[in-house]
């Protein structure tokens, strides 16, 4: 449950992330209020998950799913370049999550 709780946190994290840039610089009413319920939203739920989880895998899963997200968003929605090296650079970021979660232990 608490790695569902980080993957949500993560999700969360590209929410924030996407509406912290439409919000340009906090001068649009509504991103701005949709970033600050992303971000209370992803903080909360990685601090109910961090009391069951190793802090670091479960931080570089929580940024790892928001970086990447957050890219795919871009790319797909928001016109952001699409490259080759973005492409496997995402992948790669993707695969460590994966293999740092695999490694976290839970208490």
């Amino acid at each position: 449950m608490a790695w569902l709780l980080v993957i949500v946190a993560g999700l969360l994290e590209t929410g924030f992330a996407v509406c912290l840039k439409l919000s340009h610089g906090f001068t649009r009413l509504w991103p701005t209020i949709a970033f600050c319920v992303f971000a209370l939203g992803s903080f909360g739920l990685l601090t109910l998950a961090l009391k069951r989880l190793d802090v670091g895998p479960a931080y570089a899963v929580w940024t790892g799913i928001g970086a990447a997200g957050t890219a795919i968003y871009g790319m797909v929605f928001l016109g952001d370049i699409v490259s080759t090296l973005k492409i496997v650079s995402i992948t790669l970021v993707i695969v460590g999550v994966i293999g740092l979660q695999l490694s976290g232990s839970a208490h």
